[in-house]
């Protein structure tokens, strides 16, 4: 019987670990991270072509991106924690449900911001980690907070959600270029059929807790229009790295047909309105970022 005791806390023990590190995943959002990491890493490596690359600074930048993403994500579970708790999408993470406290995951977000913060600071530069502060506060107590007050959260997220690019650039660097605003510009504008087509499918959740994302408060024509008209914008930026000569023709015309293709869809939603156009487009955001980035990268090789 003693035997069995000791077998059943053990497995307790490693559901409550498996428990807690799934809880965490989802605090920190890894694989959206992740994502976020992958911007800022190809934009490095794209600034620094034809150098050896350093992977020491590879390896800071990617573990401090990480790791301020992270906080960002975590302080925002922590001031939505009542909205979460509305929605079905989100009614499951680890603060809502109370699985994690308010005082755990305020600490975690913390430490993970301030970690960050310093290992880009130090091991790259100061500019890259005033740049990532500015990402981490900008997202987390300006765009989190405007999100039940106005569309035009989405608008004031899309800068934090663009900083990777610069980030990636000036950690090589050391400085703001045309080239990186070029880039932050690709993916500042991608951001809204992005995010858009997705508060399109989730609009009856997102009315659940107040939240404003839409860009004309509905799915309507008008909303559909704006978000036509963000997406056409995609085209001639993402032929600019070509006219400005730091990429080579192939990836203009691959970054300017992907843009085609996503205002194809973007049309398709204008004409429709419908759910399943919104999803079509949402799918296509998702090519298009590591597509262009990735064709940007190698033109440079």
């Amino acid at each position: 019987m003693k035997t069995i005791a000791i077998h059943s806390e053990q497995v307790i023990k490693v559901f409550s670990f498996k428990q807690k590190l799934s809880d965490y995943q989802q605090l920190v959002k890894t694989r959206l991270t992740l994502l976020v990491v992958f911007s800022a890493v190809i934009t490095y490596f794209t600034a620094s072509h034809g150098t050896t690359t350093n992977w020491f600074e590879v390896t800071m930048l990617a573990i401090g991106g990480f790791l301020v993403v992270a906080s960002s994500n975590g302080i925002n579970q922590i001031i939505e924690k009542k909205y979460d708790s509305m929605m079905k999408r989100t009614e499951n993470r680890p603060v809502a449900t109370n699985r994690m406290s308010v005082t755990e995951a305020g600490i975690a977000s913390t430490l993970f911001g301030i970690a960050g913060v310093l290992i880009i600071g130090i091991y790259l530069n100061q500019l890259s980690g005033f740049l990532a502060l500015a990402s981490l506060i900008s997202y987390a107590f300006i765009y989190t907070p405007l999100k039940r007050v106005s569309p035009i959260s989405v608008f004031v997220g899309a800068f934090p959600g663009a900083i990777p690019t610069l980030l990636g650039w000036v950690a090589f660097s050391g400085h703001i270029t045309k080239e990186a605003l070029i880039l932050f510009g690709v993916q500042f504008l991608w951001q809204f059929p992005h995010f858009w087509s997705i508060a399109w499918m989730l609009d009856d959740d997102y009315k659940r807790a107040g939240f404003k994302m839409l860009p004309m408060y509905g799915k309507d024509k008008k909303s559909a229009l704006q978000i036509l008209a963000f997406t056409i914008l995609l085209v001639p930026i993402g032929f600019l790295p070509s006219m400005e000569n730091f990429t080579g023709i192939i990836s203009g015309g691959i970054a300017v047909g992907a843009g085609l293709v996503l205002s194809y869809f973007a049309f398709k939603l204008f004409q429709t309105c419908e759910n399943k156009d919104a999803k079509k487009l949402m799918f296509a955001s998702f090519l298009y970022l590591p597509l262009v980035q990735i064709a940007f990268l190698i033109d440079k090789i």
